[in-house]
């Protein structure tokens, strides 16, 4: 049985399918092909040790990893920025979990490499009950090895688009995280990773609270 998000997924990307030219497809396609085959963007892989970082949330505070580890595991979601539709399908199916997460004594955190500002926005405009913070930079995503560079042709392709990632990086470097999901258990070891080039290749949401019941028995 698919999931709703799987299903918005789809439905997304048939849309996608009609409205984009062949050339656009092509080489949407072609930039994962090559993610894929290089070396950035693979994660740190289950059993090893998450690095702590304090990044700034949406409502103005600091929000350090292993302090929230003190009181319970923790759920991280990497997402690439607001602009992405795929991220925000994602964004709110957790908010439709986030109660079951904390009844399980977990933390949900969504980062991404969006300003303040715009992560303030993003958390507004979904109704988000969870942390979202702020990695400028992508400082955090790169200790975790997941930040990758877009190639030029699809930099180009994003702007006639009108999708400025640069303005919602607030830097113009165009790099962003792959889309990747971890459960983080108290000791500060990965105990779950989900970690994929193809951005429309995501953990469900479901699925990643099933793992968490689970750790928790």
């Amino acid at each position: 049985m698919k999931t709703e998000m799987t299903q918005q997924f789809e439905q997304y990307l048939g849309k996608f399918k009609t409205s984009a030219s062949e050339d656009v497809q092509n080489k949407m396609a072609q930039a994962i092909e090559e993610l894929e085959a290089s070396d950035e963007g693979k994660g740190l892989s289950r059993g090893t040790k998450a690095p702590d970082f304090t990044l700034p949330a949406a409502d103005g505070t600091n929000v350090r990893l292993y302090e929230k580890l003190k009181q319970g595991p923790v759920i991280m979601t990497f997402y690439r920025g607001s602009w992405c539709p795929y991220c925000n399908m994602e964004l709110r199916a957790y908010q439709q979990i986030v109660n079951e997460i904390h009844e399980e004594g977990a933390e949900l955190i969504a980062v991404s490499p969006e300003t303040p500002d715009q992560s303030l926005t993003t958390q507004e405009k979904h109704d988000l009950e969870y942390v979202v913070l702020s990695d400028k930079g992508n400082e955090v995503a790169g200790q975790f090895n997941l930040v990758y560079q877009l190639p030029d042709y699809l930099v180009d392709v994003y702007k006639e688009k009108g999708l400025n990632v640069d303005e919602h990086n607030g830097d113009d470097r165009w790099k962003l995280p792959v889309s990747a999901t971890y459960i983080i258990d108290t000791d500060g070891t990965i105990a779950y990773e989900y970690t994929k080039s193809d951005y429309k290749d995501r953990a469900e949401p479901s699925e990643v609270l099933q793992e968490l019941k689970a750790l928790r028995k």
